[in-house]
């Protein structure tokens, strides 16, 4: 059961106000005037606050103050039920931290309603959803009742096809869009001023690409380019912007996968410097069996060009070459009609630690 906490000196308004809450099946605190209530509010910790702000002792804005400085309150709910009505009292509360705001006199659907919406983005707040697309696309359901994801996002856009190796975007180019991998697959890579390439990024077929310059309002850092003949969906950056201003929680997570990716970087860019070239080359067949066996095969084909996968693990076509013949008589992997089959991801993987 949610607890709330009602501050309102109005005696009749207070009595009726927490009558409708507690017959909404919430568990409800009153206070009459703002000094008691911020006792109340720091000693049980209600799970949201209703406020008036006209009141003795200490009005709305002063409790609202006083319970942003204490971090375990600071990201409660908080409504003000107020008869004021003068647009700068509305941006007052609003810049101060106040979620909402309610006029006298009110409705009790109006009231639930509110408190509703408030604590439903309350708790998106607290779930731990995976800073990574599948966990975005949790928080859209749960944001949504369920009804929206980043896949629906795409549907009904139009479909562009690429050929393998075709650019779908290119470094130095300004984003006009968000794309999203019907099928196929597409590597994101950055070129020397000698023309050698580095693979930063790999993604698969439910992937979207192409946000990160979104977000930072530039040009792309990189060069997308479709590893096999692949379909993208384009989605308009305008309609990319609007998800995020109309849902805030998504946006947050957006930064959140831009951070992930900033330290995925970091530590791909570790290896290539400090790792030697068995474990370049492992890690790089972990990485593409990680990411493209979803179905968690045992012994898993990779059907890769001897030169993006020596890209990917950033050494030398040839070293690459001599590399996977000596794991190949290791039985770590074989090789058939050019594919690579991973053999033992296990032991694979052991060489990276």
């Amino acid at each position: 059961m949610k607890t709330i906490l009602l501050i309102e000196d109005n005696e009749d308004i207070r009595e009726n106000t927490a009558e409708i809450l507690d017959l909404a099946g919430y568990k409800v605190l009153t206070a009459e005037n703002g000094k008691i209530g911020v006792e109340l509010a720091l000693e049980h910790k209600p799970d949201l606050v209703i406020c008036d702000i006209m009141m003795p002792v200490l009005d709305g804005y002063g409790v609202l103050h006083m319970l942003q400085r204490n971090d375990e309150m600071r990201d409660t709910p908080f409504i003000f039920l107020t008869a004021k009505t003068e647009r700068s009292d509305f941006r007052k509360g609003m810049e101060m931290g106040a979620d909402d705001y309610i006029t006298k006199p009110f409705s009790g659907t109006d009231l639930l309603h509110a408190i509703e919406s408030r604590l439903k983005k309350a708790s998106l707040r607290k779930q731990d959803f995976p800073a990574d697309l599948q966990g975005l696309n949790k928080l859209m359901e749960a944001a949504t009742g369920g009804k929206g994801t980043l896949k629906a996002l795409s549907e009904g856009r139009n479909i562009d096809k690429y050929k393998k190796k075709q650019a779908i975007y290119v470094e130095g180019n300004h984003p006009t869009s968000l794309f999203y991998i019907q099928k196929g697959k597409v590597k994101i890579f950055k070129k020397n001023d000698d023309g050698k390439e580095l693979v930063v990024d790999l993604y698969n077929t439910g992937d979207f690409l192409g946000y990160v310059a979104l977000l930072e309002g530039g040009t792309y850092k990189e060069t997308a380019e479709a590893m096999e003949e692949s379909e993208i969906a384009v989605i308009p950056r305008e309609d990319f912007e609007e998800l995020l201003n109309h849902q805030q929680d998504v946006a947050v997570q957006f930064i959140r996968m831009l951070a992930r990716n900033v330290t995925v970087k970091e530590q791909q860019l570790l290896g290539l410097a400090y790792n030697s070239l068995r474990k370049k080359v492992a890690e790089a067949l972990v990485n593409l069996y990680n990411k493209y066996n979803e179905r968690k095969e045992t012994q898993f084909t990779i059907d890769i060009s001897r030169d993006n996968l020596a890209t990917i693990a950033g050494t030398a076509t040839e070293s690459l070459i001599r590399t996977l013949g000596d794991f190949r008589e290791e039985k770590l992997i074989d090789i058939k009609e050019g594919t690579i089959v991973i053999l033992n991801e296990k032991k694979l993987s052991s060489m990276l630690y």
